[in-house]
């Protein structure tokens, strides 16, 4: 784990803040959301250990994506990355194992490529209504395992009106594009901190760990933050 630069000062809370920078149109990075997910439940598993409270971040991976990509994932490996088909599929059918180890269904050959600045422009507005962690769940699941739309205005509409967010307030945002400067805000933030990958996880502002690391690391990287809060107390 190592020191994440001084970009932003930790929250005055007990909780420990992890911050975590991502895409939701990367297969890594909702895999990297269950391994935190299962790390800080070992964590928590012990009592009197504080409460972990997780922040999500934009980071866009691909800005130049069309809305509606014309081909499936291997197309878009072959075409925008160069990789010849074997290589894409055989990546493909990698990352759906590792994401079965998480417990994640994923179905590559339905997913909609798309750009996903509108994405996240919606979770930075549903967490101005205290639903964030839900909007990026729902994001994630809808792309990954049912091959759902979140580059359109409309379909993001709906996949927010799923978790109970205004459907016409989220479609007025997205149309003004409110959260736009939200999301490039974060983008700075990461190159700040020297993140030029995705996922990354920052904890109590201090320490970063990059990729979908194993629960254990997770669980690991928070002990580590317990015990040097509480070696720093005053006896």
């Amino acid at each position: 784990m190592r020191s994440a630069g001084h970009g932003r000062e930790r929250q005055v809370s007990d909780a420990i803040k992890v911050d975590v920078w991502s895409d939701v149109a990367c297969p890594w990075c909702y895999i990297g959301k269950r391994n935190l997910e299962a790390g800080i439940e070992r964590f928590g598993a012990v009592s009197g250990r504080p409460e972990v409270e997780v922040e999500y971040h934009s980071f866009e991976l691909a800005p130049d994506t069309p809305i509606d990509f014309d081909g499936g994932e291997i197309d878009y490996l072959m075409q925008v990355k160069g990789i010849d088909r074997e290589s894409a599929r055989a990546m493909l059918e990698r990352v759906t194992r590792i994401a079965a180890d998480a417990g994640l269904r994923y179905d590559m050959a339905s997913v909609k490529h798309t750009r996903t600045v509108k994405a996240h422009q919606l979770v930075h507005y549903a967490k101005g209504r205290g639903q964030q962690a839900e909007m990026k769940e729902r994001l994630l699941r809808a792309y990954f395992v049912e091959g759902r739309h979140i580059g359109r205005d409309e379909d993001l509409a709906d996949l927010a009106a799923e978790i109970g967010l205004d459907r016409d307030g989220v479609l007025r945002s997205l149309a003004m594009q409110e959260h736009f400067e939200a999301v490039r805000d974060d983008q700075r933030q990461a190159l700040a901190y020297g993140i030029h990958g995705v996922p990354f996880f920052v904890f109590d502002g201090r320490y970063g760990l990059s990729g979908a690391q194993p629960p254990d690391a997770f669980a690991a990287a928070l002990e580590q933050v317990a015990q040097e809060r509480s070696t720093a107390q005053p006896a």
